[in-house]
């Protein structure tokens, strides 16, 4: 797929303002003494050194050498372009005017090296989102409910049939791993005393309720 070329008006001004200013730094640099390649290598300093100085003003605005260094470099490319316009006689160029185009090399020279070592600016880091964790949820340990106390039966009529004995609490369950846990407590219990673990004292160290310390008690005995 061919492309039809087009000419940008901008990029023609650019190139022929780039040329003429040139050829106004070459000829200054050749009316100050500067004659052969050097009269050439004049206007290629200027304009590298304003190249470099907008560079490094694109990448740092905050950056106070790099537009120190353009400026320098525009007034010493206006300056030549408007002392070639007649207002200086070319052929008997002034002592100042020779010792600025003799000491430009370098100060160009140190320009350049200033903005080509001075350290690039330090981005912050974008904050990152968070993952976000949910709460693990709180938990609670039910302990079974404590059996309710039972009245006592009331006093048998004279010469009644003696009462039954009260009904054995039904039996609570005890896991294999607490009871494990509970014979290790009385295993160290009985080795630090010397007399087997009481019941109250079992069911302080496990925290367990008083029924599921009795049902531990019975199968530890």
């Amino acid at each position: 797929m061919s492309r039809t070329f087009r000419l940008d008006p901008v990029l023609i001004q650019a190139v022929i303002a780039g040329a003429l200013s040139f050829a106004h730094l070459h000829d200054l640099a050749a009316a100050a003494g500067q004659d052969g390649w050097k009269a050439w290598a004049y206007p290629v300093s200027v304009d590298l050194l304003l190249v470099a100085a907008w560079r490094r003003m694109r990448t740092d605005t905050e950056n106070r050498d790099a537009w120190l260094w353009f400026a320098i470099a525009l007034v010493a490319s206006l300056g030549a372009n408007v002392a070639t316009a007649g207002l200086l006689d070319l052929n008997d160029v002034p002592p100042w005017l020779r010792i600025l185009v003799a000491g430009w090399p370098a100060l160009a020279f140190l320009g350049g090296t200033l903005l080509a070592h001075a350290p690039a600016p330090v981005r912050e880091p974008e904050p990152t989102d968070q993952p976000h964790v949910e709460p693990s949820p709180d938990v609670t340990v039910e302990r079974a409910p404590e059996p309710a106390h039972e009245l006592p039966p009331p006093d048998p009529a004279p010469q009644s049939a003696p009462p039954e004995p009260a009904p054995l609490p039904p039996a609570v369950p005890v896991p294999p791993a607490l009871l494990d846990h509970a014979q290790k407590i009385a295993d160290t219990h009985q080795a630090q005393t010397g007399t087997p673990i009481d019941t109250a004292t079992l069911r302080n160290r496990l925290g367990v309720p008083p029924a599921l310390a009795d049902a531990i008690a019975v199968q530890l005995t």
